[in-house]
């Protein structure tokens, strides 16, 4: 396998607090048995999926530049990815819901390089490449749904987030990696089990990220398409499980029309989905996008979706009427009796902008401890200052180096030294800015002069809130990296004695002879010292087909009957494998 780095643009292009999340793929570090487990699962797909899955998902096998027989290189597939104008990157398992729809929306893949071990082979909770190169990336070939998931990770991006999501993130990303690391205590797995049961058990109402992270499970992860009757698979979670990519299609699991419903309904990561959602088209899909979005305070803004700013005390971003934008971590807002946000509150570094730039001289340097201004209409004027022309400014009194003193519908009161504003592209004034300043609202004081300069927000209402920064270059860590690291898996002897075996067998695959004495060197050394093992005898079974070796294929073949006996938890995964290698030697 080539380690030569072939360059995306689209990866070129990431701002930083996305390329923080990117690691190498370090494709040395997959080890035989690694590459078995990816060989198995991938014929198995290719046999079953060809039957069951999209049309799209076999051409995408071809136009990703996925092999079958070999785990990808994540440069090889960008080499090709980039002819369909998208790009994949490796990550360490689950990144941030925000982070990892923001790479969506840049047309990039995220790939968690990891891939599960042997005894996981069937599922993973954890997110691996097989999930991701197998399952994701062959269906954005298709361009109506590359479309609808570039889309999907632009909204998605801006979906706030609550408290719980945050806990949710953390609980799930904990326990994923303590599953598929091998020699995890069992008491760390039930332990971080309980977590994850616990807070999934929580009544609390559905964020905007849990509801959109719902839309993306019922899609891009499980969805199934065209008709309820006669439904194909295309989402990654379902092309990427060798067990669940066919009982998704049984009848003991419902099959819905899916719709914005969807969005309401929950899901559980470590079984099997009761329930699937299928779509007629992918087209349908952004419909229903489009009918989510307009629901989200993204579009609604408003004191609902500073609330849920202030709940999900992350970096986010207020625009106001003015196309004002200010982003930080919002602590407060005053409301009056008709529900309108009349003042609101940042604390720590906070960064104001207009059309996602951040304005000259007003990012977090000049705002370290935070913002806070009163919105509104003033009292007595019909007029918005907004609204506010040259006469108009000078006929109220907005004079630069001026005292002016007004008050706000809201009975908030402005009283300091005008010094200077700062206007839009249309020539409107979105900031003001006063010294020796007060803010006053009934007895309290919101701001004092020894607080500094006084930037006051021109604006009536709020017409948008979402997660993130107005302009992503204001923040140097927009998103938080998690301190649970994946666990490397621990080797010793056996193993490694183990993998040398598996290895000897791939280089026999490349042979165009074999001895007979070799294969069963192998066979031998396997069943007295490494008597659990499946998938190799598989392998040995198959070269013995190929070079027509008729007594040690029987031999072979009696010793899977009996692991099937002794290891009835894999006895349908030899039995696939079996009907794998009749059906390729035909």
């Amino acid at each position: 396998m080539t380690s030569h780095i072939e360059s995306n643009p689209l990866i070129d292009r990431l701002p930083p607090h996305l390329k923080q999340f990117i690691k190498p793929q370090n494709y040395e570090d997959y080890t035989p048995i690694n590459q078995a487990v990816w060989r198995f699962v991938m014929r198995k797909n290719i046999n079953y999926l060809s039957k069951v899955a999209h049309h799209s998902y076999l051409k995408g096998i071809e136009m990703t530049g996925i092999s079958i027989d070999e785990i990808p290189s994540m440069y090889g597939m960008n080499r090709i990815l980039k002819e369909i104008g998208w790009a994949a990157v490796a990550v360490d398992g689950f990144i941030p819901p925000n982070a990892f729809m923001e790479f969506q929306a840049y047309k990039v893949l995220v790939i968690a390089s990891d891939i599960r071990q042997l005894e996981n082979i069937e599922y993973t909770p954890a997110p691996d490449i097989i999930h991701e190169a197998a399952g994701h990336a062959p269906i954005i070939a298709n361009p109506d749904y590359a479309e609808y998931l570039r889309r999907f990770g632009e909204i998605g991006a801006k979906a706030i987030l609550s408290s719980h999501d945050n806990a949710m993130y953390e609980a799930v990303r904990k326990l994923s990696i303590l599953k598929e690391a091998k020699g995890s205590k069992q008491e760390d797995i039930d332990k971080a089990e309980t977590e994850v049961n616990q807070l999934q058990n929580k009544k609390v109402p559905l964020s905007e990220m849990a509801q959109i992270r719902n839309l993306h499970w019922w899609t891009v992860e499980y969805g199934l398409i065209g008709t309820l009757d006669n439904p194909k698979l295309y989402g990654a979670g379902l092309l990427s499980s060798i067990g669940e990519s066919k009982w998704c299609l049984s009848d003991k699991v419902e099959k819905l029309p899916y719709s914005i419903k969807a969005a309401e309904t929950e899901f559980d990561i470590t079984k099997p989905q009761p329930q699937l959602f299928v779509t007629p088209d992918f087209a349908y899909l952004m419909e229903v996008l489009d009918e989510f979005s307009n629901t989200m305070a993204l579009r609604k803004g408003g004191w609902r979706g500073l609330n849920k700013l202030i709940d999900s005390k992350k970096i986010g971003t207020i625009e106001l009427n003015t196309g004002l934008q200010i982003s930080g971590v919002f602590t407060r807002m005053i409301r009056d009796e008709d529900n309108n946000v009349v003042f609101f509150k940042t604390e720590g570094p906070t960064a104001l902008a207009n059309r996602e730039k951040e304005l000259i001289g007003h990012g977090t340097e000049t705002h370290p401890n935070g913002f806070s201004s009163p919105i509104g209409k003033l009292k007595g004027i019909n007029l918005a200052i907004e609204d506010m022309g040259p006469r108009d400014l000078k006929a109220y009194n907005f004079y630069d180096n001026k005292r002016i003193a007004f008050e706000y519908e809201s009975g908030i009161t402005v009283e300091g030294l005008n010094i200077t504003g700062i206007r839009n592209l249309q020539g409107k004034l979105i900031l003001i800015q006063f010294e020796d300043c007060t803010v006053k609202y009934n007895d309290e004081v919101l701001f004092s002069p020894k607080d500094g300069t006084f930037d006051l927000a021109v604006g009536s209402s709020i017409v948008s809130a979402y997660a993130g920064s107005a302009d992503y270059r204001s923040f140097e860590n927009l998103y938080h990296v998690s301190e649970n690291k994946t666990l490397k898996s621990e080797t010793n002897h056996q193993k490694l004695h183990l993998e040398n075996l598996y290895q000897n067998v791939r280089d026999l695959r490349n042979n165009t002879s074999v001895e007979t004495s070799e294969l069963k060197a192998i066979f031998n050394t396997l069943k007295h010292e490494h008597n659990n093992d499946w998938l190799l005898v598989l392998e040995l079974f198959e070269l013995a087909e190929k070079f027509n070796l008729s007594e040690l294929k029987i031999e072979l073949l009696n010793y899977l009957q009996n692991q099937k006996s002794k290891l009835p938890k894999v006895a349908h995964l030899i039995d696939d494998g079996l009907e794998i290698i009749k059906n390729n030697s035909k």
